[in-house]
């Protein structure tokens, strides 16, 4: 705007001089064409200095625009090596994980593997323990008595009243042939002999033994009936009672059932029923 301005003044001023008197015009002519040319140079200059100002700066510019294109670069070159990473991360942490789900998998079938063989070893285990069981049962056996014998010469010493002796023939009996008809009868001699001692408490045990494992045996009456003498000489009367009554129940015409019916006379209660209560007077 300035310049604009200068110029307009510049040729007011000429076209002013050109109306002015011819004497006057050569002097202010020189003067004007000094002032344009300083003018002419001052603009130069300024054209110069603006040029040389612009060029620094478009430089600066071009400068700065490199430079935030290789900071861009370099984020974007970064951001690439940040997404990469994260990918290898992720795939890694999945491989990892697949490798872990894998060593797992081995481990629940290698606990299965180990199960079944600890199953198979307790079960050789066993059949090692029972085959040695058989093969000690046999060997004792060949070396007991016959059956036969060591059974009779038992009964003979129960007879005889030799308790001592009695009992060691039916245990060895029971030790050597437990699973024999005369077994049910070695128990029972064996819970009288304690009965005839007082050891009630182990003679219902070895009774129990014969209704027990040997229900259909001929000691079974007998069994039940002394279980129940044994029973109430413990103090356990109504167990003793319930046992007298199912003797007379299931034996009603043996001799245990009218030995039941005499001793529960005695204690004052009924042969059938189920609470005591005292027996008619007869």
């Amino acid at each position: 705007m300035k310049m604009q301005r200068f110029l307009s003044i510049l040729l007011a001023s000429i076209l002013f001089v050109g109306i002015t008197p011819a004497w006057g015009v050569s002097k202010e002519i020189v003067q004007l064409q000094t002032q344009v040319d300083a003018l002419q140079q001052q603009m130069s200059q300024m054209k110069q200095s603006f040029d040389e100002r612009m060029g620094v700066m478009q430089h600066l510019v071009e400068q700065s625009t490199d430079n935030m294109n290789k900071v861009a670069a370099s984020i974007t070159e970064l951001q690439a090596t940040l997404q990469k990473q994260q990918n290898d991360s992720g795939a890694r942490v999945d491989q990892i994980s697949g490798q872990i789900q894998a060593l797992n998998d081995t481990l629940d079938e290698l606990k299965a593997r180990l199960a079944k063989v600890s199953k198979q070893l307790e079960d050789m285990q066993s059949s090692q323990q029972t085959l040695a069981a058989q093969q000690a049962q046999q060997q004792q056996q060949a070396q007991a008595p016959p059956p036969d014998v060591l059974y009779n010469n038992a009964l003979r010493d129960f007879n005889a009243g030799k308790n001592e002796l009695a009992v060691q023939e039916f245990s060895d009996y029971l030790k050597y042939y437990p699973n024999t008809d005369l077994a049910g009868n070695s128990y029972f001699y064996l819970a009288d002999i304690e009965y005839r001692q007082g050891n009630y408490q182990q003679a219902a045990k070895d009774y129990d033994q014969v209704l027990q494992n040997f229900p259909t045996g001929n000691k079974a009456p007998s069994a039940e009936l002394k279980k129940g003498f044994a029973l109430i000489e413990l103090g356990q009367k109504d167990d003793g009672i319930a046992t007298l009554r199912h003797v007379i129940q299931r034996y009603p015409k043996s001799g245990e059932a009218a030995q039941a019916r005499d001793r529960l006379h005695k204690l004052g209660v009924s042969a059938t029923g189920t609470t005591a209560r005292k027996a008619p007077p007869q």
